[in-house]
């Protein structure tokens, strides 16, 4: 168990594991000044074996497991998923600490389930194994649109770097958006992602040498406090309303009105973290028309008001 400050954080890695996803938690925790501790550890303290023509040797057996503050458990290939857990990794998972969080990046969220960890919970994996998840684990609601699902205790998340995405939001979580800023900066990544899963999705490209969208969300960027309405980004973009709106959902996999108001709700939070301006004021900052729309829309999107969410961060600060 951590000492201190000190969160330790407990990496599984199972047999098949992704190599890049089983170094994303050292890789994000580890860039966090000093918050956190991270070990790996196998079901038996053994070399496992990857998807790779490599195996990983680990210091760890599953007693390290019980020790944990935040378990994270690394994907395995697809074609090694079960229904039911090996016995081995049932009787490590049961070490875990009833008060402990638990992470999943991409397939390991067939863990948890199979653990009965997801029963019913929201939960989120990789997009392509969506429909064989919905058959394996019907008791969980699953949203395979989003690049991850916190859900208290349990968070799950979709396919490789979304495992960056749910670690940095820990981070956010655990210790404000400015350590969580510094860390993306120290790993080349960005501190939050658009959309969701859908602009990963396959599928047809728009026409070579078509415009994008970039330089409008850009431009809308610099303009959240402005009431800013679909015919008005069309025109920045020098398109017709059904043509944008078409390419703007093909490239950020969700409709701009719902990307203008995610953009609105996340410069919200930075506000409510960082100043003490009262949320008629935040409201108005960020486009939203009174104090109440932001509590509306901020409590949609992450379940809470504003005084809450803004003590909670104001604590971590």
């Amino acid at each position: 168990m951590s000492s201190g400050d000190q969160h330790r954080v407990v990496v599984l890695a199972l047999d098949g594991v992704y190599p890049f996803e089983l170094g994303i938690p050292a890789r994000i925790f580890g860039a966090a000044d000093g918050h956190y501790e991270v070990l790996t550890c196998t079901v038996d303290g053994g070399p496992v074996r990857t998807n790779a023509d490599f195996t990983i040797g680990v210091e760890h057996g599953r007693e390290a497991l019980a020790t944990a503050d935040t378990v994270v458990v690394a994907p395995v290939a697809p074609d090694r998923v079960t229904q039911d857990l090996p016995d081995a990794v049932a009787e490590a998972l049961a070490l875990i600490r009833p008060e402990a969080r638990i992470v999943s990046i991409c397939t390991a969220a067939f863990v948890l389930a199979a653990a009965g960890l997801l029963d019913g919970r929201r939960a989120t994996t990789h997009w392509h194994v969506t429909d064989l998840f919905r058959r394996m684990h019907p008791r969980v609601e699953l949203d395979p649109d989003v690049l991850f699902v916190d859900d208290g205790r349990v968070l799950t998340s979709a396919g490789a770097a979304s495992g960056v995405d749910v670690c940095l939001h820990i981070v956010r979580k655990d210790h404000g958006s400015e350590l969580a800023n510094r860390v993306a900066r120290r790993c080349v990544v960005p501190p939050f992602r658009d959309g969701g899963q859908a602009q990963y999705i396959e599928q047809p490209v728009p026409e070579a040498g078509a415009a994008g969208t970039a330089a409008t969300r850009s431009w809308a960027l610099e303009r959240l406090d402005e009431p800013l309405a679909l015919a008005d980004l069309a025109a920045h973009a020098r398109m017709s309303l059904r043509t944008f709106a078409r390419r703007f959902h093909d490239e950020v996999g969700m409709s701009p009105g719902r990307w203008l108001i995610q953009q609105r709700v996340a410069h919200a939070r930075r506000l409510l973290e960082a100043t003490d301006l009262s949320v008629d004021q935040i409201a108005a900052r960020v486009g939203f028309a009174t104090g109440a729309s932001l509590r509306q829309h901020l409590h949609t999107a992450i379940g809470v008001s504003p005084q809450a969410y803004r003590r909670t961060f104001q604590t971590a600060r």
